[in-house]
């Protein structure tokens, strides 16, 4: 494997387009990435999404993560026939991390016919600002420890599928006022404040073993006063790896929403974002900035700037994660997967939490 190639599986990138056409075969090919993510603009039926994943996965030389933002209520990609899950806050509401964690194994039987294998959730964020512009709805609550039994629940109903979790969004998003697609939020709690709020979920799901926590791009003086969390050493490899004994995958938010991009190139911040301890690098669309930040990282280690036992590290925990849950092929057959998605049972169970 070349230097490129290793390097490529610290990637998981979006592209364009719901067919596996040759353009796609060959942006798979080229970029070799350890994983793709999915968006609407790449959704048709679960048939076809179903065609889509295999034939990504027989072009790719390992093989892929395939992630999705599946949470319930407003961010959930898979539209109908899927099943419509309720919101965190109303999974919340309910109290049960029974049904949360039932709730989220129907989530990954769902994901798992058509060939989706990480789900970007649960979240952890505590919502203590009823004012967050991103948060609202996507939380458990404002009690850390029912989102940390529900977000453990989840993942644990995830886990039971075969499908990975990714808690986010690290070290807490829940009291904010700016959306970090836009521009990059303050967070002006001191250690104290944050490790009795925000820090518990994630410290609770570390203990509980969840495979991967995604960051969140933010500015916590207290933590850091010089960068976003997402590219900050002090706050993945001491805060995260070092003081809370994390070792599953840590992997960035999107690097090109302005939180970070505004201040970032998609090359430095990728350089940066290993710098500081991450592993998969999240980049959702635009393949010229894909290729850039590829580039970068590849010139990186070539410099001296990235050492290769760096890389190797990464390469290795992502190595590791695929050999525990990455299966060959799908379970569901194409005349199974209608059977499967959007299922009366399913439907049942999503009402109990609306």
């Amino acid at each position: 494997m070349t230097l490129q190639e290793a390097i490529g599986q610290l990637f998981i990138l979006g592209f364009d387009g719901d067919r596996p056409t040759e353009r796609l075969r060959e942006f798979v090919r080229d970029l070799a990435p350890g994983g793709v993510i999915l968006f609407g603009r790449n959704l048709g039926t679960p048939e076809e999404i179903a065609v889509l994943i295999d034939a990504l996965q027989a072009i790719s030389s390992t093989p892929l993560f395939v992630a999705i933002d599946q949470e319930g209520g407003k961010v959930a990609r898979l539209q109908a026939p899927f099943t419509r899950w309720p919101s965190a806050d109303a999974v919340g509401a309910a109290d049960s991390p029974d049904l949360t964690r039932a709730i989220a194994a129907s989530i990954g039987r769902e994901l798992m016919a058509v060939g989706i294998n990480m789900d970007m959730a649960p979240v952890l964020d505590v919502l203590t600002n009823p004012a967050n512009p991103v948060m609202a709805g996507r939380s458990y609550g404002s009690d850390p420890r029912m989102v940390a039994r529900h977000g453990i629940a989840f993942f644990k109903g995830l886990a039971e599928q075969g499908v990975i979790a990714v808690g986010k969004h690290f070290p807490g998003h829940g009291d904010t006022t700016v959306d970090s697609h836009l521009a990059l939020p303050l967070v002006s709690h001191d250690l104290d404040r944050l490790s009795t709020i925000e820090f518990i979920p994630f410290v609770a799901s570390i203990e509980a073993d969840i495979p991967a926590l995604m960051t969140a791009h933010l500015l916590i003086p207290a933590l850091d006063p010089d960068r976003p969390a997402t590219l900050s050493r002090r706050i993945l490899t001491d805060l995260l790896r070092a003081q809370m004994s994390f070792d599953g995958l840590i992997i960035s938010d999107d690097l090109l929403m302005q939180g970070i991009a505004e201040s970032t190139s998609p090359g430095e911040a990728g350089v940066r974002f290993l710098e500081a301890g991450g592993d998969l690098m999240l980049i959702c669309q635009d393949e010229a900035a894909q290729r850039q930040a590829l580039r970068a990282v590849v010139d990186a280690v070539e410099i001296g700037r990235l050492s290769e036992e760096r890389v190797q590290a990464s390469y290795d925990r992502i190595a590791r994660v695929k050999a525990q849950y990455l299966r060959d092929g799908r379970e569901a057959s194409p005349g199974e997967i209608g059977a499967i998605v959007g299922c009366a049972a399913h439907r049942r169970l999503a009402a109990r939490a609306q």
